[in-house]
């Protein structure tokens, strides 16, 4: 039975990455911020074979305690990053631990001998900072692969910017050590939605789809996108679960870093699925899934069975 650390793995997407491994037959080790929280992780125990689950307390800024979560595994997962719109403190809430995590996280996995292979989490963010508004110089409804120049703007929300420098941090790693031991693979998803396997009222993801669905705005971000009426590429928990899984566990895949995304819609439709109502508009593809369906062999499920799965 191999071993496999996820970073993260008690939030919305590290949640159902954890569910996947468990099934899948692997011994999988969490870590959580703060381990007297357990709010935040026992829904995890009430997966299938939990008995093959195990809970670390873990920040990614302290070096020596990561080299220790992950000294007996062959796969790493890092889904650790913090993921909030309401910041008081950039530099501290999401620069630090985002790309200081990111490079602490690096260095460790290269003095772990045992590892195999690694996954990094990344966002849409690494791509366009400007998600889900077009990056400079593309229109709403101007496509974006994987071939694209990655743009970003210092005018950009502080978590698309973190995501945006913490990949660089990786890409410039992996340039730097040709010779690696282990591959490095990232995937990059949309807005993910769908249901989610805990109760927790602090999820930004869930959150984002219950104020859509209540056409509530919470801060200037939320309501610019119902300003502009935001077109937005969606993409199922379920699916980014089984892309990371896929990305984990297929060789020859080093240093690629794949779009996971589904359909796009309007931000005023997305309210419609989530209220169970049809959509005005029809569909479209905005940003490619091409790459993750040929090489990962994804089949991304429609974004209405996504919205409605939230509310069941």
């Amino acid at each position: 039975m191999k071993t496999v650390g996820i970073i993260g793995g008690s939030g919305f997407i590290g949640s159902h990455t954890t569910k996947k491994f468990l099934e899948e037959g692997y011994s999988v080790k969490v870590s959580v911020t703060d381990i007297k929280k357990s709010e935040k992780y026992k829904h995890l125990f009430n997966l299938e074979n939990s008995d093959n689950l195990n809970i670390s307390a873990l920040k990614v800024e302290d070096l020596e305690t990561l080299k220790d979560f992950i000294s007996d595994c062959e796969i790493v997962i890092h889904g650790g990053t913090p993921f909030q719109l309401d910041v008081k403190d950039p530099q501290k809430e999401l620069f630090d631990p985002t790309i200081k995590g990111t490079e602490n996280f690096l260095t460790a996995v290269s003095e772990t001998p045992s590892i195999e292979k690694v996954v990094i989490i990344a966002s849409v963010a690494a791509y366009n900072t400007n998600f889900p508004m077009p990056a400079g110089g593309k229109t709403p409804h101007d496509t974006f692969s994987e071939n694209d120049k990655p743009f970003m703007s210092e005018e950009s929300h502080p978590y698309a910017q973190a995501k945006f420098l913490a990949n660089q941090a990786v890409e410039k790693f992996i340039s730097k050590h040709p010779n690696l031991s282990f591959e490095i693979t990232s995937v990059s998803p949309v807005g993910v939605m769908g249901k989610s396997l805990s109760t927790r009222e602090d999820s930004t993801s869930t959150g984002l789809q219950f104020l859509f669905k209540n056409k509530i705005a919470p801060n200037p971000f939320v309501q610019m996108l119902y300003d502009t009426n935001a077109e937005m590429a969606i993409v199922d928990v379920e699916d980014v679960a089984e892309a990371i899984f896929k990305a984990a566990t297929i060789s020859g895949l080093h240093g690629k870093n794949y779009l996971l995304s589904s359909e796009s819609y309007p931000v005023s439709d997305l309210s419609l699925m989530l209220n169970h109502e049809s959509p005005k508009n029809n569909p479209s593809i905005i940003y490619k899934n091409g790459m993750a369906q040929k090489e990962l062999g994804m089949k991304f499920g429609p974004v209405q069975e996504t919205l409605n799965n939230y509310s069941k």
